[in-house]
């Protein structure tokens, strides 16, 4: 089955996140080409980084940047890239960057595929330390490169990702 063909989900409070980049990879960056919807090598970081956690997008969304919008999931192991998960979202990292804005979703994989998980529940509920090594990565992660920029406008709840979801679909549909 073609990547192209997963289908966003019952959005906003739950979604399926197509996977790129598993948590604590090396510095590779995997993307899943516009055309081919096949799982791409992009390029490999410049900085000596590695994500912070499961990284992909939600499919059948649009954001200011022009990509789908992009999702970290939070899981207690890493994701494979190029699988699907279903998540909820407990909250958002509003930032941009050079193409324009780029906010990040945070989200957890629902409770039947993670209870582990069940007790978090919005971004007050997520450990303080996972938000500041989130925050660190996007900070960093394009110093090196030339030309490139990002700036954090800080952290946002679980309405407010719930807002960013909506946000994305209305925008996917307008354009399509």
């Amino acid at each position: 089955m073609s990547l192209g063909n997963v289908k966003r989900g019952d959005t906003p409070h739950k979604f399926n996140v197509i996977i790129e980049i598993p948590a604590n990879a090396g510095t590779i960056k995997y993307e899943v080409d516009k055309d081919t919807q096949c799982l791409t090598v992009d390029r490999f970081m410049k900085t000596a980084l590695q994500y912070p956690a499961n990284y992909g997008y939600i499919p059948e969304t649009l954001c200011g940047d022009g990509d789908p919008l992009d999702v970290l999931v939070l899981t207690p192991e890493p994701l494979v890239p190029g699988c699907v998960i279903e998540a909820r979202p407990v909250g958002v990292l509003r930032m941009s960057d050079e193409a324009g804005e780029d906010a990040k979703l945070l989200a957890l994989p629902t409770e039947k595929a993670c209870p582990m998980f069940a007790n978090i529940q919005d971004l007050a509920d997520v450990p303080e330390l996972v938000l500041a090594q989130i925050k660190h990565f996007f900070e960093h992660y394009k110093d090196l490169d030339e030309g490139k920029w990002v700036k954090l406008d800080g952290y946002g709840n679980k309405a407010e990702a719930l807002a960013e979801v909506e946000d994305a679909i209305r925008i996917y549909h307008e354009k399509n």
